[in-house]
């Protein structure tokens, strides 16, 4: 299913599914939290129709899930799922950087967003402005169809992630690692740049996927 961007839907479907999936990303709608079309057109002051081609666009990124006659619930992602949305990411984004790198691409939009996660007001900002930081990254590789799947991923990242801060906050070390990772893709080193992307994206996983048990 393609994913659709908010640039790409009427304006006031674009506004719902914003403040739809900001809801979900900053954990006010908690996974499987139940989203009836009736209540949220109630509102946002709009008939069904748009908040029903929102709820379409979320589910084409991941975020949430609609079935016949039960009706759409915030996604809920097993370990098991994240765990295959990072191994994809692990596949996929090292390359795509170190293409962009050697390509020579500007990297000026990564940039703002790392200063816009920097300054973010609350995980939903951050989880955003991560997602945009590392499509940033990876924009100019020159493979369309590999920027789409990652593209496709991120959202399903934010997710993740933002479900992970709640339980360890680990924001200020990925900051760091950002920041990196910024120095490298800056300085042109493809290659550096790739190695600091695979160990940042296995440091989360480590961090927060593969948690030994407590005793």
């Amino acid at each position: 299913m393609p994913v659709l961007s908010p640039g790409a839907l009427p304006s006031r479907t674009a506004h719902v599914l914003e403040t739809i999936k900001a809801a979900i990303l900053n954990g006010r709608f908690k996974p499987g939290t139940p989203l009836v079309e009736s209540d949220l057109a109630g509102q946002f002051g709009v008939s069904k129709t748009p908040v029903r081609e929102a709820l379409k666009a979320l589910e084409s990124t991941g975020l949430v899930v609609i079935r016949p006659y039960t009706g759409t619930t915030v996604r809920e992602l097993s370990d098991e799922d994240a765990l295959g949305v990072y191994d994809m990411r692990l596949l996929l984004e090292p390359e795509a950087v170190r293409r962009s790198v050697a390509a020579g691409a500007s990297f000026a939009e990564a940039a703002r967003a790392l200063e816009r996660a920097a300054h973010a007001g609350d995980a939903s900002e951050r989880s955003v402005a991560n997602r945009d930081f590392h499509g940033a990254l990876y924009a100019g590789c020159g493979n369309p169809l590999l920027v789409r799947t990652l593209d496709g991923l991120r959202d399903q990242t934010a997710l993740v992630s933002a479900s992970s801060w709640s339980r360890s906050p680990s924001w200020e070390e990925e900051a760091e690692e950002h920041a990196a990772i910024l120095e490298q893709v800056r300085a042109g080193d493809a290659d550096g740049a790739a190695g600091l992307v695979r160990r940042h994206i296995e440091g989360f996983v480590a961090r927060h996927l593969r948690r030994e048990p407590s005793a």
